[in-house]
């Protein structure tokens, strides 16, 4: 085995394992680190200022490409900065491997920082480096843990002795990993037996569908039920939007929620966690008779909180191929027509919500400040066909639904786990994994304000990325999720609130702040403004803001 110091096992490591970027902000402790990198020109440092910019940016490659991404923060102090998008990364279960270096190990008396302890709640697997020798192997667990489904982020740190000192070392990568786990027999043959006969099955599909890749299976599967379909979330594409048995974004969390649910006999929930959200609300989500079929690949979730009658661990895609094939043996032609019928009534109620759709934006058209529905309207019209979106929009999300079509795997990528501060990095990450098509990021104000640090990459790194800015002059969300508390939690006939510190009584100048960083920025409050300003920023293949004055009242 070769001789070397940890810091070079450490790159050979990352160039083992095919890493291309690494995204970080480094400081004195990861010296070491950086001046290794000096012999890998394979390996290229992208420099953000701010540490949520470069988890951002390490979250949206991850998932884009599909291979866990490398970060590399300061010590315990760039770290903990970056810890609120480890939380998104940890909920949503991006594959990532994020590091910082620390004190030489002798420095036990004076004091130095458990850097794993400081990420252990965030993350699958959390460890220290104390000697060289220890780099390959940990790494590659590193590497294995993140993109073992149910995939997310891991943390390594690495003393500085292990970083300077030398050893024998075994340079190998993780091994590629075969995931496709496929279901009991007999839990699909009792999931089939289930749903055949059902007259309202309901699916709810979540965003470990999409990581399977299993949409397509998922579509057929609807289809020979007839069933409605609920995505508990779409920060990735989990079912196309257009599809007339699409009923929306919904989970049975809260008492609206729930509504949408009555009359079904049968939920079958895919790839999502069953159900979470933040406020508590007793009794089950799903009525006292409605059976409950659980298929998705993270084995802690099934039968976690909900009363579960089957309980499925497979990998989505695998499992629901199976269940197909299921369906379609053990329905009898009584049971295809209904099925048939469902979908036929679905296809209805679908054209009605289109509709409807239609009327709220002629509706808001004129108004100013200009809606969402319009602003969503008119960046529709400047949008090539192969865009890509970064939708870190928050409250601006069902008019983005309104006015675009997702209906291919991989065309969005969105903001989970509840941290702001995701999208202005997601959006240069998607553009570094997608460099030859169009990205777009769609990013709320409040948002774009925590991680705004990001457009000082963009133009130093000339990543042509365009963001459109929701500038609602207002935390919205906060204000939705006080009318929930009042109305839900407090039992309020007709809630009101002042909805103290959740407005911005100076708007946030995204464009200014642009301009200053070196990115093109223009403010617009004309909507006829949106589709010429949109196509400037896409030609000039560089790095553009275009932000955009909207009504945020509630």
């Amino acid at each position: 085995m070769p001789y070397m110091t940890g810091k070079r096992a450490l790159m050979e490591m990352l160039r083992a394992e095919g890493a291309r970027y690494i995204f970080g902000n480094p400081g004195t402790s990861e010296g070491a680190i950086l001046d290794a990198l000096e012999d890998y020109p394979d390996l290229e440092y992208v420099l953000t200022t701010q540490e949520g910019a470069a988890m951002g940016m390490a979250d949206a490659y991850a998932r884009a490409t599909g291979q866990p991404s490398f970060v590399n923060l300061h010590i315990e102090t760039g770290l903990a900065n970056g810890i609120s998008l480890l939380h998104n990364a940890k909920e949503g279960g991006t594959p990532m491997v994020v590091t910082s270096a620390n004190k030489d190990v002798r420095k036990l008396a004076e004091g130095r920082t458990q850097l794993d302890e400081m990420t252990r709640l965030f993350t699958k697997w959390s460890a220290e480096v104390t000697h060289p020798e220890q780099i390959p192997s940990v790494v590659r667990r590193a590497f294995t843990e993140a993109k073992t489904p149910p995939t997310g982020p891991v943390y390594l740190g690495f003393s500085a002795n292990a970083l300077d000192d030398g050893a024998d070392v075994e340079i190998m990568p993780s091994a590629r990993g075969y995931f496709r786990t496929a279901p009991d027999a007999q839990a699909v043959a009792d999931a089939s037996a289930m749903l055949s006969v059902a007259e309202n099955p309901v699916m709810i599909v979540g965003d470990r569908l999409a990581q399977s890749g299993g949409v397509g299976e998922a579509v057929a599967v609807a289809e020979t039920l007839g069933a409605k379909v609920f995505s508990s979330a779409y920060s990735e594409m989990n079912f196309p939007t257009r599809h007339p048995q699409f009923m929306g974004r919904s989970a049975p969390v809260s008492p609206a929620g729930r509504k949408l649910f009555a009359g079904a006999d049968v939920v079958l929930a895919v790839g999502t966690n069953v159900f979470s959200g933040f406020f508590h609300f007793s009794g089950r989500a799903l009525g006292a008779g409605v059976k409950l079929i659980h298929m998705d690949q993270a084995s802690r979730e099934i039968g976690k909180s909900e009363p579960t009658d089957i309980g499925i661990i497979a990998d989505p895609k695998t499992g629901l191929a199976r269940l197909a094939d299921a369906l379609e043996a053990d329905m009898s032609g009584g049971d295809v027509e209904a099925a048939k019928g469902r979908a036929a009534r679905l296809a209805e109620w679908s054209a009605a919500a289109r509709a409807a759709e239609r009327r709220r934006l002629e509706d808001r058209w004129d108004t100013s400040p200009m809606s969402a529905e319009r602003m969503m309207y008119e960046v529709s019209r400047a949008l090539p066909p192969d865009a890509l979106i970064a939708d870190d929009s928050v409250t601006t999300r069902d008019a983005i639904h309104a006015a675009l079509s997702f209906d291919e795997p991989g065309t969005v990528f969105g903001e989970r786990g509840g941290a702001l501060g995701w999208g202005m990095g997601g959006t240069l990450g998607l553009k570094l994994a997608n460099p030859d098509r169009p990205v777009v990021g769609v990013i709320g104000d409040g948002s774009a304000m925590m991680t705004v640090q990001a457009l000082w990459t963009a133009a130093t790194y000339d990543i042509p990325v365009v963001y459109v800015i929701c500038n609602n002059r207002a935390y919205r969300i906060l204000k939705l999720n006080m009318n929930v508390y009042k109305r839900d939690i407090l039992g309020e006939e007709s809630p009101s609130s002042k909805y103290m510190a959740m407005d911005f009584p100076i708007p946030m100048n995204i464009a200014g702040m642009a301009e200053a960083m070196g990115v093109y920025g223009r403010s617009i409050a004309d909507p006829s403004e949106i589709v010429p300003a949109m196509d400037a920023a896409l030609e000039s293949r560089k790095p553009a803001v275009l932000d955009v004055s909207i009504d945020g009242a509630v």
